[in-house]
């Protein structure tokens, strides 16, 4: 005998661990798969190259020695002297300035405002 009270539920747990590793599957093959799609770039214009940029260099040790290439300055004289170096110099050259880190504030700013004024609007303080 039958009895109509009685509801049967429908065990659901073994489709989902199916579906979960059809799922888990997907996302481990999906990222390789690559599709041959035979594309034809258009041509692009034929320009000028771009120049390449050039860069200076000063460096300033903890005695307050200044080098620029092969040139050894004193901080006192750099202002001056470089003022007369530059005008041999690219102004619109990439000037990277590394400088010791036991220097005082001071002395760094002033070497920055010498370049500045020399002419050199990229300026830039190097870090490690």
């Amino acid at each position: 005998m039958y009895d109509w009270d009685e509801n049967p539920d429908l065990n659901i747990t073994p489709f989902v661990d199916v579906m979960l590793v059809l799922m888990a599957i997907l996302m481990v093959t999906a990222p390789t798969i690559t599709f041959q799609e035979q594309i034809t770039l258009p041509q692009g214009t034929r320009s000028k190259k771009v120049e390449k940029v050039p860069t200076l260099t000063i460096r300033m040790d903890r005695n307050r020695k200044i080098y620029l290439g092969n040139d050894t300055y004193d901080l006192r004289s750099f202002a001056d002297n470089f003022m007369l170096k530059s005008s041999t110099l690219n102004k619109k050259a990439d000037v990277y300035i590394r400088a010791d880190e036991n220097l005082p504030y001071k002395d760094v700013m002033y070497l920055l405002k010498s370049v500045k004024e020399a002419g050199f609007a990229r300026v830039s303080l190097l870090t490690e």
